[in-house]
């Protein structure tokens, strides 16, 4: 299954064959296969579950027990020269207290093959999109966590990568910072760039892509976008409100339906639906609405959320 978005076509830029990992007798990734394409993917996962050993593995930092990953069709370790097409932000902060941002930043680029001019001119560029302009010159020393972040995400971006790593990204960032964080990460996906998302956080990655993966215990759980994966689970339905004004009429219809398991009217102008087909059912509604005369103000999915997906799949 190639996990991206659907204007990317079949084409998997990251990739993993039954990897593993293990450190003495203990099973961190235990035979995982993947594939990813262009957009916005989040890796999630509770802490433990394996998340954070599969990331760095398929971002070329540590080497599987068994199994193979290639990004843009190479083993990064064997293609060195590939990292200059690939952004990492770690989760972990290991800045050199000593050196200023601009310094930093500067040497990040350098590293990556640019010249002095057009490093400085990325440099002023990426500092003054996270709001660091007026920090640039102070030492990373006294920058705050929300600061360092910031800097970690413009070193990923600033060569302007095909592949970016994102681990845990939003750290230690005020809501406005987080915001515009979201908001450049799905940029980048639109973009065409493939970005992999490393998080606990689920809602903040609901907001960046509906495209997952979800890990625990060391195993994939389930890959693809939200409502595919409920769809999946026939035994735990979705549960849909649809406000109509003709609230009985719209229940009388839709009791005994194809794609519904109940049905049950909340008030006057409101439907519950329970369906175990979720993507059949919301293709089917518009038709059903049209042709028979219904009347559907609006459709609010009650529980097809990351959250919930989540929870199902690692409880059971």
């Amino acid at each position: 299954m190639t996990t991206g978005t659907a204007a990317a076509g079949p084409v998997a830029r990251i990739t993993a064959e039954r990897v593993g990992k293990w450190f003495g007798e203990v099973i961190a990734v235990n035979n995982c296969s993947l594939s990813v394409g262009a957009g916005v993917v989040g890796l999630l996962g509770a802490n433990g579950a394996g998340k954070s050993t599969l990331f760095k593995m398929l971002a070329g930092l540590i080497e599987p027990s068994h199994g193979q990953v290639r990004v843009l069709g190479a083993r990064l370790r064997d293609q060195v020269g590939w990292y200059r097409r690939v952004g990492f932000c770690p989760e972990s902060d290991a800045l050199p207290e000593w050196m200023t941002g601009r310094e930093y930043l500067s040497l990040m680029l350098r590293l990556m093959g640019f010249d002095r001019a057009e490093t400085a001119t990325r440099v002023a560029r990426w500092l003054e999109r996270f709001e660091l302009t007026a920090a640039g010159d102070r030492r990373l020393g006294g920058y705050s966590k929300g600061m360092r972040q910031k800097l970690k995400l413009a070193q990923a971006l600033a060569h302007e990568p095909e592949v970016v790593f994102l681990d845990e990204p939003l750290n230690g960032m005020d809501p406005v910072s987080r915001r515009a964080a979201i908001d450049l990460v799905r940029k980048l996906g639109e973009e065409g760039r493939t970005v992999l998302v490393s998080s606990h956080i689920l809602p903040e990655v609901e907001a960046m892509t509906d495209r997952i993966i979800l890990i625990d215990r060391g195993r994939v759980l389930a890959e693809g976008a939200v409502a595919e994966i409920r769809d999946k689970i026939p035994e735990h339905p979705t549960t849909v409100a649809l406000v109509s004004p003709a609230a009985r009429a719209l229940a009388a219809f839709l009791i005994g339906h194809e794609y519904v398991t109940g049905v049950r009217i909340e008030d006057r102008q409101r439907v519950v639906v329970h369906t175990d087909h979720a993507v059949a059912f919301y293709r089917a509604l518009p038709g059903w609405v049209l042709e028979n005369n219904l009347q559907v103000d609006e459709i609010l999915t009650l529980d097809d959320n990351l959250e919930a997906v989540f929870q199902y799949l690692t409880e059971r």
